[in-house]
């Protein structure tokens, strides 16, 4: 594991796309229990190199209901976004992860991770990676029939401020999906 996490961090695979350059950004360990997957880091996060280092990391946290200790403990949470380094602003928030990571790295992570038992799928570019055909329609009917995902992946939106409106049209999701997403997470770091 040390040396694919090495591996990652020298990555440039699509440095000529990146504006502020290659940095990578991802955690993992042989004893991870849960993998969140993302989108790609924001400006900050590739500032600091730490994941959810931002006011979505902080949304996250709340509604994993987990100190910011358990979050950066790998033996918890292994953090893995679709595209690891920033990829540019695009007219509203960021542009899309960028595609070369997720097939070159995600299953090299994955497969030295045993203790895995639930992996967030964290918007829709990881949910239609990781569901394929079997993700709904629109990221709302997906996340609304996250039951339909587990024990294996739990769908949610991302918690960027930005999504404040999808959130505000959709109560449902913070009223019913993250107190259930906060006991499978409590029931996982528990054992």
């Amino acid at each position: 594991m040390k040396e694919l996490l090495h591996n990652i961090s020298q990555c440039t695979i699509c440095k000529s796309h990146l504006p502020l350059g290659p940095r990578p950004v991802a955690t993992a360990n042989p004893k991870s229990k849960i993998v969140i997957i993302g989108q790609a880091p924001g400006t900050k996060v590739h500032q600091s190199g730490i994941p959810w280092d931002d006011q979505s990391g902080k949304k996250l946290r709340q509604w994993l209901n987990v100190t910011d200790e358990q979050f950066y403990n790998s033996e918890n949470f292994a953090i893995i976004p679709m595209g690891f380094c920033y990829p540019g602003k695009a007219k509203t928030g960021d542009l899309p992860p960028r595609s070369e990571c997720a097939p070159q790295w995600h299953q090299q992570l994955l497969d030295k991770m045993p203790n895995v038992e639930l992996i967030i799928l964290i918007g829709a570019y990881a949910q239609q990676y990781y569901l394929k055909e079997r993700a709904k329609r629109t990221l709302t009917e997906t996340i609304g029939d996250y039951k339909e995902y587990l024990p294996t992946y739990f769908p949610i939106p991302h918690p960027s401020p930005t999504n404040r409106f999808w959130r505000s049209k959709n109560p449902w999701f913070e009223e019913l999906v993250v107190p259930e997403l906060e006991k499978q997470v409590k029931n996982i770091l528990k054992e």
